[in-house]
């Protein structure tokens, strides 16, 4: 949709006048710059729909939580704002002249996002606290509906993949730049290490959790064609820099991730039998079962913190259940999330309340120096457990669903994507095992109710709906 002459002049000159404008205001009323610019997002939004939506890609490394700044709520700035105008301009446009393939609402990971979201509606009525709950699952729309439903019209273009990959990647790795250099003005230290990468990033745990979630992609794109020179040296300085980032991010959860990656991603290389898996699992429950008493005397033995600046001392402190502050914090909310999911096992406590209502269920033996008796220091610490204490059993079932969904349908893809297009392929790969990097994290974090990790996830599961339903049209 291309804009009137008269129109584009008229939003020009609003752009200058209030810059005009605001140059003869006090300082203190300088928010009358962002007048020019909200005028500029709806043009974009309007008429140039496609480009805005790319640009969101660009924009989530950098955006910043405005909460972090004020006492105010918390907002994703510009990308949340941008989401949901981005939303409302969609659905006007879908109402209007559909535009959305109807095959989409077939595909295994659409409707188990439906079914997800429908429990979560379920569980808001019953929610302790309905308000909040209902404020929870619209800022969960605005992720899942511009870029989950209505991504898989913008990723049917080739070009609109990559870039969308492409930026996320770049705008990353800038902030990592930002957060190396930040971080050398404090000699790379392990305690610095926990906030040089504000305020991009709120800590350095979702900022480990990104960083592992694009070296797989980065690695899939560079290795799915032949670049010119310049670029693919380009390409081998930004995957150095992503590796420093990753180790001084001191994110013990991190770097399991990419090691769990690996695993499965040999699983998926050389095919190896899901009846074999099951047996090896089988095994190793049984060999936990009967050692546990001992496995139990050696966890006591750890006592390696995660304080440690040595690369495998730390590795170690993920084992340490005994002194290490950070572990027990994790285990006393995981603890708490199990005895909220005991008191309500059907309805939970409502989407968005764990933060509001695990306090009371912290038991003393449970606290640790870092804990708090008013149970304002965030969530359950994993996606499972959370989903599990506030939308009960059938929540954590249904969001267990739509993991299944992903891998399933991407593997799938994977194995019969036609083998003369080795590119798509590798860069299905790549997919494969960003994703498995954040869903083996999702066990000791929850970062899907932030635009870091929310717009990425959904990303690559909207361009694998994409790409399968291709699949099935040249099948």
């Amino acid at each position: 949709m291309q804009p009137s002459r008269k129109v584009l002049t008229l939003i020009i000159l609003a752009f200058f006048l209030a810059i005009l404008f605001s140059y003869f205001i006090w300082f203190d009323l300088a928010e009358f710059y962002l007048f020019p610019i909200a005028l500029l997002l709806v043009y974009l939004a309007i008429f140039q729909t496609e480009t805005l939506f790319l640009s969101l890609a660009f924009f989530t490394p950098f955006s910043i939580n405005i909460e972090e700044f004020s006492k105010s709520f918390g907002l994703f700035i510009p990308t949340e704002p941008l989401l949901f105008g981005l939303m409302l301009i969609l659905l006007f446009f879908q109402f209007k002249t559909p535009f959305v393939d109807k095959q989409i609402w077939k595909h295994p990971i659409i409707i188990s996002v439906l079914v997800f979201i429908s429990w979560m509606f379920v569980t808001a009525i019953t929610s302790s606290n309905v308000l909040v709950s209902f404020k929870f699952i619209i800022s969960k729309l605005w992720f899942i509906v511009p870029i989950l439903f209505f991504g898989t019209h913008f990723f049917k273009k080739e070009a609109n993949r990559n870039w969308f990959i492409l930026l996320f990647i770049i705008a990353t790795s800038c902030t990592i730049i930002y957060t190396l250099i930040h971080h050398s003005t404090y000699d790379f230290g392990e305690k610095a290490g926990h906030w040089v990468m504000s305020p991009f990033f709120k800590d350095h745990t979702i900022y480990g959790a990104i960083i592992a979630m694009i070296i797989p992609l980065l690695l899939s794109w560079y290795f799915s064609e032949k670049y010119a020179p310049l670029i693919q040296i380009s390409l081998i300085g930004i995957i150095i820099i992503v590796f420093f980032g990753l180790y001084f991010s001191y994110t013990r959860a991190a770097w399991l991730s990419i090691a769990i990656a690996i695993i499965v991603g040999l699983i998926i290389h050389f095919k190896v039998n899901f009846k074999l898996l099951l047996f090896l699992a089988s095994l190793a429950c049984i060999f936990l079962f009967f050692q546990w008493d001992t496995i139990q005397m050696e966890l006591a033995r750890n006592t390696h913190e995660h304080t440690t600046e040595a690369f495998d001392e730390r590795i170690q402190s993920a084992a340490n259940v005994t002194t290490d502050a950070s572990n027990l914090e994790r285990i006393n909310r995981w603890n708490c999330a199990l005895s909220m999911f005991q008191q309500r096992p059907i309805f939970g406590y409502g989407p968005g309340t764990y933060a509001l209502e695990y306090a009371p269920f912290q038991e003393a033996k449970n606290l640790t120096i870092i804990s708090t008796n008013f149970g304002d220091m965030g969530n359950a610490h994993s996606e499972y457990l959370g989903a599990l204490a506030e939308m009960g059993l059938i929540g954590l079932l249904t969001f267990i669903a739509f993991v299944i969904a992903i891998f399933y349908s991407a593997i799938q893809l994977y194995y019969s994507w036609p083998a003369d297009d080795k590119q798509t392929r590798i860069k299905i790969f790549g997919m494969i095992l960003s994703l498995t990097t954040y869903f083996s994290h999702a066990f000791l974090n929850n970062f899907l109710d932030t635009d870091k990790a929310a717009i990425p996830v959904l990303a690559m599961c909207s361009i694998i709906i994409v790409l399968d339903l291709k699949r099935r049209q040249i099948r």
